[in-house]
């Protein structure tokens, strides 16, 4: 489409030009211009027409598709205390492939109330491009393009709904699967256009197994009839675990993995960068190989990005590539038939894990402290047949590139991420924090014992690209613009390996330019026929898989790592180490605790509150699932916890960058995030969000009035309703000098949670023209 009313202003701050939303770079600074395609849950509503403008940004583009006109604008953010509504996106954030995350709101002006809208980020679509327009619409629902894929392709689909059924129904939101309007598929990959609550009633896997009978007959002939089988186990009860599925599933798939000839080409390139002046990044193959399988019998990709003083990012990162190599090179040797998947996720973490034992040993053994203590980060990649193998750890990234889009496979071990992994905050609300970006794990800064490398498998059924990089390269999202025309080409036979690496470091050293930058690209190629064997499913594969471990850990362990250290890249503590990873979380104590103490008033005030406070809401006209157990719908953890002051408090406006506000004598604060106080590891820096209830007179109690002749406050920058940030340590030297107080039961009584309402539109910018996260820091 094409509409000439409608601009995409330039994301510079320094410009703001209005340019076509048809161009890729301002025409008048050639900044890059993002187009961020929106999904809205809008439950219904009427958003407007095509070409529409709404709430003067969102363009909308379709029935509730959207496109965010003023890309360098921070969006509306849900209000802190109505996190818990959206919690599920958030803490599926590793599963960001496949769920969609969380955008921000739009505030909707509905008669003589507001209505805020949820927008998710990077919804399935198809979006084709031309000279002078595009056309934008939403992929295929599975259901309906099953008949027109291979064999191969149809398995691995049935194979990702299997891993996300444990992470999903953890969130109370597995019946999202069974859901033939949300279940999309974009290209090889499974899709959630949005997820759904199971608010009456828990899906199951018997359900599960219902709702893929309707695929069985158009199964393609070599799976039809295991898939019938799989279908009966499920419903009759006889796989009862998604473990279970997803073990039967990979049988499946290996039989049919026979059939493709893999070729894999590998091709690397490590540089220092125009501003530094050495390179503490490392690669394997080292820089300027090109590898390629066969003839050669294994195909392994590393790329580490040194952190440390003089000559230690460069020692740790090429200490971790010799013992990381030395390592899964002896894995490569065991026939393909006789690897385990989940043992070979477990050996390459295993790997890692000896990596950091080294490095710290080497630290300890050369008395390394401080700056001079070294460490690196890690992002590998292990072709196996037709799985590729990722392990990861800090801030290095892969990339998985297809005919249909780009895609990070890999979460930085950041603070940001670990925000929302918690569901403290959405992400584009977290990276404007301070210290967003600095690490909380790294090889080689604590034991492995405190060491979580998070490792997972993706099932390749098409041509593709792993691309591993360092933040030389990721930073400000150059992969993202430019992988359309830089590396797409790779994948249609137009160009070599070597030329789009040498391309891409070129793009790193002239756009960013502040880093060293080290790439390793992956080429994966096939051929695949309909196989002659058909795989067979047979109960006894099953029998011993009662009580099989978790295939998700390894994707969502929290990082924890000790602090203390002040090398290159800050590394923050985290939450208590936990010496057993089987423990239950500390977080998830809490959480409980609060949901427990919580349950009647929270499920009373959502049950008061639903038609209109509901940011999930479910899509009309769809299909119901008949889930006839019953489950009671989760209950917002929202506590009351109530502070009044006794004297005058500073606080910051909850916008980028924060003002200072003063709360007068007499003010009632209510705590937001009141688990951040009882945690039992606490940062100091961390922020409280505190919300105004109602505003004091200003008159401070004699007993805490340390300057009598001071001016009374008579006209407070706070106002009643507003959200404001208060820091964790300054809330600490209140409570110590009894400057706050619990107020009464009137009081508390007056300052009950208010419906889901308006929130007070954002008019900050993100901070220049960088449409990522914040960088660790450096020297």
């Amino acid at each position: 489409m094409e509409n000439d009313a409608a601009n995409l202003y330039c994301p510079n701050e320094l410009c703001q030009a209005p340019n076509s939303i048809t161009h890729s770079f301002c025409q008048r600074c050639s900044t890059s211009l993002p187009k961020r395609f929106l999904w809205a849950v809008a439950d219904g509503l009427n958003l407007g027409n095509p070409g529409e403008i709404l709430a003067t940004r969102y363009l909308v583009i379709d029935k509730y598709i959207l496109l965010d006109t003023k890309p360098g604008y921070l969006p509306q953010t849900p209000d802190p205390e109505k996190l818990q509504s959206i919690r599920p996106y958030l803490r599926l954030i590793p599963y960001r492939l496949h769920v969609p995350q969380v955008y921000g709101v739009v505030s909707l002006s509905n008669g003589s109330q507001g209505q805020d809208i949820l927008l998710l980020e990077k919804p399935p679509l198809k979006i084709i491009y031309s000279a002078t327009s595009f056309d934008v619409q939403l992929c295929g629902e599975l259901t309906t393009v099953w008949s027109e894929v291979t064999s191969m392709r149809q398995l691995n689909w049935l194979w990702q709904i299997a891993q996300l059924w444990q992470p999903l129904a953890s969130e109370g939101v597995a019946s999202s699967l069974l859901n033939p309007q949300l279940l999309r598929v974009e290209g090889s990959l499974v899709r959630l256009l949005e997820l759904r609550y199971e608010e009456d009633s828990v899906a199951s896997l018997a359900h599960l197994g219902e709702f893929w009978q309707q695929l069985v007959s158009t199964a393609k002939p070599a799976i039809a009839e295991f898939v019938k089988e799989i279908c009966y186990a499920l419903i009759k009860e006889e796989i009862h675990t998604a473990e279970q599925l997803v073990k039967v599933l990979d049988k499946g798939l290996s039989t049919l993995g026979r059939s493709q000839s893999p070729a894999i080409t590998i091709a690397t390139v490590s540089d220092t960068g125009p501003s530094r002046q050495r390179n503490e990044d490392a690669c394997y193959p080292p820089s300027g190989s090109i590898i390629s399988k066969p003839p050669h019998s294994s195909a392994l990709a590393i790329v580490c990005d040194g952190i440390g003083g003089h000559e230690g990012g460069n020692v740790a990162s090429n200490l971790a590539i010799e013992t990381i190599q030395q390592q899964v090179q002896e894995l490569t040797k065991v026939p393909y038939d006789h690897i385990d998947p989940n043992s070979l996720l477990e050996d390459l973490q295993r790997a890692a894990a000896v990596a950091n034992d080294k490095i710290s040993q080497r630290n300890d053994s050369e008395s390394r402290q401080g700056r001079q203590r070294m460490g690196t980060t890690l992002v590998m990649a292990l072709p196996v047949a037709h799985e590729m193998y990722i392990a990861h750890v800090g801030d290095s990234r892969a990339y998985w590139i297809t005919r249909h889009g780009c895609y990070q496979v890999t979460l930085d071990d950041d603070v940001a991420s670990r925000e929302v992994r918690l569901g403290y905050a959405i992400y584009r609300d977290a990276i404007q924090q301070g210290a967003s970006g600095s690490l909380v794990q790294a090889l080689g800064m604590s034991p492995s014992s405190s060491l979580h490398p998070s490792a997972e498998r993706f099932i390749l059924d098409e041509d593709c690209i792993f691309l591993l990089c360092s933040d030389g390269l990721s930073d400000f999202d150059r992969v993202e613009q430019h992988w359309e025309t830089e590396i797409l080409p790779l994948i249609h036979g137009k160009t070599d390996a070597m030329s789009v690496v040498e391309k891409l470091l070129e793009i790193a050293n002239t756009q960013n330019g502040h880093d060293n930058v080290t790439i390793a690209l992956v080429h994966y190629q096939f051929k695949y026929s309909e196989p002659q064997t058909k795989p067979q499913f047979v109960l006894s594969d099953i029998a011993d898989l009662a009580t099989v471990s978790s295939v998700y850990p390894a994707k969502t362990l929290q990082p924890k790592t000790e602090g203390g250290y002040h090398q290159k890249t800050q590394v923050i503590p985290d939450t208590q180490p936990s010496k057993r990873p089987n423990f239950v979380p500390l977080q998830l104590i809490i959480l409980v605790g609060l949901v427990l103490g919580a349950g009647l008033f929270g499920t009373l005030w959502m049950l008061n509150n639903k038609k209109n406070d509901s940011v999930l809401p479910t899509i009309h006209n769809t299909p119901s699932v008949d889930l006839k157990p019953t489950i009671i719908s989760p209950a917002p953890s929202d506590r009351l916890d109530l502070i009044e002051t006794a004297t005058k408090i500073q606080l910051l406006t909850n916008t980028s960058p924060p003002q200072q506000a003063i709360a007068p004598a007499g003010s009632v604060l209510r705590i937001l995030n009141s688990q951040v106080i009882t945690a039992q590891q606490q940062n100091p820096d961390q922020l409280l969000y505190v919300r105004i209830c109602s505003v004091g007179d200003g008159v401070t109690s004699p007993t805490n009035l340390s300057d009598p002749l001071a001016p009374i406050q008579r006209n407070p920058a706070v106002k009643a309703g507003e959200v404001y940030k208060l820091q964790l340590s300054e809330y600490q030297k209140l409570s110590q000098a009894q400057d706050i107080s619990t107020p009464s039961q009137e009081v508390i009584a007056q300052c009950q949670p208010q419906p889901y309402r308006t929130f007070a539109p954002s008019n900050q910018r993100e901070s220049g023209s960088k449409q990522t996260k914040p960088r660790r820091h450096t020297e």
